[in-house]
């Protein structure tokens, strides 16, 4: 069996479905649970689950839901950090998705010359994802980012150029306010993913060249 990073596999001997975050080597891999466990297993003790999984439920042959064109919403997307529920001293990592694209995203951490894949999978529609989590007094020492994210659609809609961050995040990135993150239901520091479209003034243009 062919397996890959962000499958969704289900475990043969025990009742435990999740997505795979990491290929240990030829014979096993490391299946995170809903909880956010990663557990390492021999790749012949789990199967592959087929359909469509949002929120951990298996819809089996759901059909593709087209956006209209006209609400079709193309920007939105971005790294939302946020302090943990039960203990303020750790740092969730999301990537949240307001727009209308399904997202397909990969990170790895950089630290030293030494790379670790953390995440490789999809965010859906209106959606978040938790990529990563550390300790928020360790930020000095916290990895460098390398996140990259390609956007896809059954919409008749030109997908997005490929998003690239590729940064580390210090201090003084979270020494702004924090803001209300909707689709977490919690404040938090935001960090942009999309650089914006550069504004061409016609008649600056024009002007530029006589002089």
């Amino acid at each position: 069996m062919d397996l890959k990073l962000g499958d969704f596999v289900r475990f043969v001997d025990e009742n435990i479905e999740g997505y795979i975050t990491r290929i240990i080597d030829k014979d096993t891999i490391g299946v995170t649970d809903s909880n956010d466990f990663e557990i390492p297993v021999l790749a012949s003790k789990v199967t592959l689950v087929h359909g469509d999984v949002h929120d951990n439920d298996i819809v089996n042959n759901k059909p593709n839901v087209v956006t209209p064109q006209a609400e079709f919403k193309k920007d939105g997307v971005y790294l939302a950090l946020v302090a943990d529920q039960h203990s303020s001293s750790v740092a969730h990592f999301h990537l949240v998705n307001e727009t209308s694209y399904q997202l397909l995203a990969s990170l790895t951490t950089e630290k030293q010359d030494t790379f670790k894949g953390e995440f490789a999978g999809t965010v859906s529609p209106n959606s978040t994802k938790k990529i990563y989590s550390a300790q928020l007094g360790d930020i000095q020492i916290w990895p460098k980012f390398r996140l990259e994210i390609l956007t896809s659609t059954t919409a008749n809609v030109e997908p997005k150029a490929p998003i690239v961050f590729h940064k580390s995040i210090k201090g003084k990135d979270l020494s702004v306010a924090k803001e209300e993150i909707a689709l977490l239901k919690q404040k938090g520091w935001v960090i942009k993913l999309e650089e914006p479209e550069a504004i061409i003034d016609a008649e600056k243009l024009k002007a530029s060249f006589f002089k």
